[in-house]
């Protein structure tokens, strides 16, 4: 069975992601594997080092496992109060790995049936530091698999409306065929918006460019509740945060790939202005992604 990739500091972004995939994981008839990422003296890696840091790894991993059980417990007895007994209730794993947050979780994703990682992301303040600091951001540039950034005050509801956000590059219209087939376990309806300053009058010059576009995915993803609408707006943000107030999405979907409309959002003033307002679930493609969840 396919599973849900967690990873967790015990942190309560960490934690509401690891509810929320317990929620996700339910409708999608999959499992939870959680796993956390310590780092040990470059000693302890080492065959024939003293023992010392190999004590201190095996403290620090029995620490780990500790937390991890306990979390493996509140989420079971969250999931309990809050969903009838005849639904799927995912098995949870967990796992301590020594390395870095992108070694980690892209090993256990390459091993592992991973469909999807669900990580947490502390929101006003914390955003833009997950995007465009260190581990995280490095994790998003070289992952092969789809992530699913989860913000510390999303609570999971039912999905009805998935919005992809798409500045009309080819490689989008196979992204959009395999969102379709996680849409289609919600039966939500996909909206595909591409935002544009390019007329005043809201009539895009560029339309040759999605018609074209429409009519690739009208021949390529079969799928009876995708949509498409189309958002003037002077900066591209705005039309994305007028779009999360007013468009009432479940979640929004973009593909990450250099010089793409996910770089052009998260990085420098643009992320500064839509961080604090941004309360959705944000799933990423990485653009080498030809897989199905």
């Amino acid at each position: 069975m396919k599973k849900i990739l967690v990873p967790t500091d015990f942190s309560f972004p960490a934690k509401n992601a690891g509810h929320y995939a317990m929620h996700l994981a339910k409708e999608m008839k999959a499992d939870v594997k959680l796993c956390n990422a310590i780092l040990v003296p470059g000693e302890a890696l080492m065959a024939n080092r003293v023992a010392w840091p190999l004590a201190d790894y095996s403290a620090l991993k029995e620490e780990s496992d500790t937390e991890l059980r306990s979390l493996v417990k509140s989420m079971n007895a969250t999931f309990e109060l809050e969903s009838a007994a005849d639904f799927h209730h995912p098995e949870i794993e967990y796992t301590t790995e020594v390395g870095g947050l992108k070694e980690v979780v892209s090993n256990l994703a390459h091993h592992h049936d991973i469909s999807l990682v669900g990580m947490g992301m502390s929101g006003a303040t914390g955003l833009d530091k997950f995007l465009m600091g260190g581990n995280s951001r490095a994790l998003i540039e070289s992952a092969a698999f789809p992530i699913l950034l989860i913000p510390k005050e999303a609570r999971f509801r039912k999905i009805d409306k998935i919005a992809f956000a798409t500045d009309l590059n080819e490689g989008d219209v196979e992204k959009i065929h395999l969102l379709s087939g996680f849409a289609r376990i919600f039966d939500a309806e996909i909206l595909i918006i591409h935002i544009s300053d390019s007329s005043a009058d809201h009539q895009p010059k560029d339309q040759p460019a999605i018609d074209a576009f429409l009519n690739q995915i009208t021949n390529k993803v079969n799928y009876h509740k995708i949509y498409y609408e189309y958002i003037w707006n002077v900066e591209v943000d705005k039309g994305l945060d007028w779009l999360i107030e007013q468009g009432k999405i479940s979640m929004l979907a973009m593909v990450h790939r250099n010089k793409s409309l996910f770089n052009r959002l998260f990085k420098g003033s643009h992320t500064q202005r839509i961080k604090n307002r941004i309360a959705i679930p944000l799933l990423v493609f990485p653009e080498s992604l030809h897989r199905n969840f």
